[in-house]
């Protein structure tokens, strides 16, 4: 399958959740929020996660697949019930779990996703390993620098330092903050390394380099095809490297 035609499919439950999360949210707002229920962007993006991942997906490829739903008006009804009420249960679980690391207000706005020329960095992911026993590593924390400084992320919710936790052993990722440029169409070549440092092994340094070409394109979510996949890395307990030789 060409990547074009990859590009072209579209789950439309998507839509009806986004769409759904935007009603609720508003009818709650025109109640005057009896509940104090928290409505910031951050519990908003929570709430359509918690019902993306409870809804079955509805894939099409063109306007025909849009037609055949709205053909089968009971279902679609139906679904759109199911949403809602998938809906109010999320924004209540979201509630009652809200992330430590947002705000809560409209006071944190991303530049990042402002129309503006910016280098829109990709998703690093990478893997960690034991060096003797090429286990998978968790519990330590790994950080993304460049010219020495920690890179800040797209938001609060994307951490540097990444603490690797026993759920995902041995994997990380990062998302840098999109860097600004003069124009579009200049391309430029970042320098970053990963870095370990911990008490059970070695100061752990690796070094990588990042193609970028800057454009107007306000990037709010990443897809596999801006992803950077580092080698897999491994550290070692002080000695060990020189033991293995």
């Amino acid at each position: 399958m060409e990547m074009q035609n990859i590009m072209e499919i579209h789950n439309i439950s998507e839509d009806f959740v986004v769409n759904s999360v935007k009603t609720v949210f508003d009818a709650i707002k025109q109640e005057k929020n009896p509940d104090n229920l928290c409505l910031c962007d951050q519990c908003r993006l929570d709430t359509i996660c918690y019902a993306l991942n409870r809804t079955e997906p509805s894939y099409i490829i063109s306007n025909r697949g849009i037609t055949r739903i709205e053909q089968d008006w009971a279902k679609k009804q139906q679904a759109e019930a199911d949403i809602v009420a998938l809906v109010y249960k999320g924004l209540k679980t979201v509630n009652h779990n809200m992330r430590k690391t947002a705000h809560h207000d409209d006071s944190e706005h991303s530049d990042a996703f402002k129309e503006q020329p910016a280098y829109d960095l990709p998703l690093i992911v990478g893997r960690l390993f034991d060096g003797e026993s090429f286990s998978p590593i968790y519990d330590v924390a790994v950080e993304l620098r460049s010219k020495g400084e920690l890179v800040p992320m797209r938001s609060r919710n994307w951490q540097n330092p990444y603490t690797i936790i026993k759920n995902t052993p041995g994997s990380f990722t990062f998302w840098p903050v999109a860097i600004p440029a003069e124009k579009t169409g200049i391309n430029k070549i970042f320098e970053f390394s990963i870095k370990v440092e911990n008490p059970a092994y070695e100061t752990f340094n690796h070094f990588f380099k990042l193609p970028s070409v800057s454009s107007m394109q306000a990037v709010k979510s990443h897809s596999m095809e801006k992803t950077y996949k580092l080698p897999d890395l491994y550290i070692f307990r002080p000695g060990e490297a020189e033991k293995n030789g």
